[in-house]
């Protein structure tokens, strides 16, 4: 019998979490909830494109999106309120620096 096969073995602590995948119509879903409405072939294009959309993992050919690199990317995409454009990209230059320096 090989290691892992004999269910009293198992240790139920020690096995890995499997993370919530969404097929990107679920993932496109997901984020307009979000607040940031992408469309799956938009998805499909930053991936391809490299553009800056968020992270996927694949299986065999099909992408999935895990739901917490979802989280942390729609966070990412919101700012934080500017009443003109000039503070707007004053926060985003003082953001870009405490990056830089940490």
């Amino acid at each position: 019998m090989s290691v892992g096969t004999d269910p009293g073995s198992e240790h139920p602590a020690t096995e890995p979490k499997a993370e919530t995948l969404l097929t990107r119509a679920e993932a496109s879903i997901y984020l307009e909830g979000k607040g940031i409405r992408m469309k799956p072939t938009t998805l499909a294009r930053a991936y391809s494109t490299g553009s800056g959309g968020p992270p996927c993992r694949h299986i065999r050919n099909k992408p999935f999106y895990p739901v917490d690199l979802l989280e942390t990317w729609a966070q990412a995409q919101i700012t934080a309120p500017a009443a003109s454009s000039s503070e707007r990209q004053r926060l985003r230059r003082e953001a870009r620096r405490r990056e830089a320096a940490s």
